[in-house]
């Protein structure tokens, strides 16, 4: 991949997660919500340059985003987001 976000951005692949019902049926993708969750592929250069926001998030983090949050663009056939720091809620935390 060939993206590099300029300034504040992040770029993030959505990642999805199997779903099951308690009694253990899988459920299709058009009957599950839209995942909010994400794994950080790049980050922009104004991150990178400010000491408090560097420390915040790394390239691998897994985040929380907001449900509107960000443009969707294909790379590689990829579904990836572009979106501000400020759209970032949370990193998850094993």
């Amino acid at each position: 991949m060939n993206l590099k976000p300029l300034g504040d951005r992040i770029i993030i692949k959505k990642v999805e997660v199997e779903e099951k019902t308690k009694s253990g049926i899988v459920l299709p993708p058009t009957a599950k919500e839209k995942p909010l969750m994400a794994e950080i592929i790049a980050i922009g250069d104004e991150i990178l340059n400010d000491e408090k926001k560097k420390d915040q998030i790394k390239v691998g983090d897994k985040v929380i985003f907001s449900e509107y949050a960000g443009t969707k663009v294909k790379v590689d056939g990829e579904e990836l987001t572009i979106l501000k720091l400020m759209d970032i809620l949370a990193v998850v935390q094993d």
